[in-house]
């Protein structure tokens, strides 16, 4: 998922009994004003709202971090509309706890809603004391590598970005190493191989 798309989950986008996460917004900043500074919009693209299946790693991860939720703020998700009075967006704003509450998925150990800048302090680690130039946008291209190169069809792995064209997936997603480009070699030497005898 998208950075914005990660920090838009709600638990209701969560689905424990069929193993799926509902990707339908996107979560962003703008200046701040007295009630925050993020915001819950559409996604990037048609193509972005999506559901994903999750493996029984991640659903049990879930399952654990929301019994561990109970310091949650709650928030209401308040509309902003145009001049015409089209909903453009919802603004994320912390409240007292009411029914109409929302429970946002990510957020600090006081229950405190941060957006993306929760990952910010893990990432400066990773980059500054271990030398490692990555961000968190980053494991989006892991992933696509990882499951193409196990033999997951490239047109899965797209649909599960988001994306609306393969070569999205296959331009910007998708890196060679040293040990597959020595396999192409490795695998044409092997086939040869196999004909001349």
């Amino acid at each position: 998922m998208r950075t914005g798309e990660v920090f838009a989950l709600t638990w209701n986008d969560i689905d424990f009994e069929n193993k799926t996460i509902r990707v339908t917004k996107n979560a962003y900043y703008k200046r701040k004003n007295k009630k925050g500074r993020w915001y819950l919009g559409t996604t990037k693209t048609e193509n972005s709202s999506r559901t994903i299946y999750m493996c029984d790693t991640l659903c049990n991860l879930l399952k654990k971090y929301k019994t561990e939720q109970e310091n949650n703020k709650y928030y209401n998700l308040e509309q902003i509309k145009n001049k015409h009075g089209k909903l453009i967006e919802y603004q994320i704003v912390e409240s007292k706890k009411s029914k109409n509450n929302t429970n946002m998925v990510f957020v600090k150990t006081n229950g405190t809603y941060s957006g993306a800048d929760l990952i910010k302090y893990p990432f400066k680690i990773i980059h500054y004391e271990l030398g490692i130039k990555c961000r968190f946008y980053d494991l989006r291209g892991s992933f696509a590598t990882t499951t193409l190169r196990s033999g997951v069809e490239i047109k899965d792995i797209s649909k599960v970005l988001g994306h609306s064209k393969i070569e999205t997936t296959e331009n910007y997603y998708i890196t060679s190493t040293i040990d597959t480009l020595k396999n192409v070699s490795e695998t044409f030497e092997k086939e040869i191989d196999l004909t001349i005898k």
